[in-house]
């Protein structure tokens, strides 16, 4: 069963873009909150992680701040 997979992101973001991309070549199915007009998103991911900067990527319990791609893959159980 895959982790939920929660992205706090903007549109002009380019780590934003770089996670998206990531998930979709690796079929992961993500919940994308854009914090430039979710108000409440925004909240949420400054209380869970006290700062601003996006990406902000929750796996399961998980977070991760910025585009990791081998946190990510560990997270994500995808190393070959």
């Amino acid at each position: 069963m895959q982790k939920k997979v929660k992205i706090y992101s903007t549109p002009s973001c380019f780590y934003c873009q770089k996670a998206k991309e990531f998930f979709n070549k690796n079929n992961i199915n993500y919940e994308e909150i854009n914090v430039s007009t979710d108000e409440k998103g925004r909240e949420e991911m400054i209380n869970k992680t006290h700062q601003m900067g996006v990406p902000v990527i929750e796996i399961g319990s998980e977070i991760v701040i910025g585009f990791d791609r081998m946190v990510l893959e560990d997270l994500l159980d995808l190393k070959k």
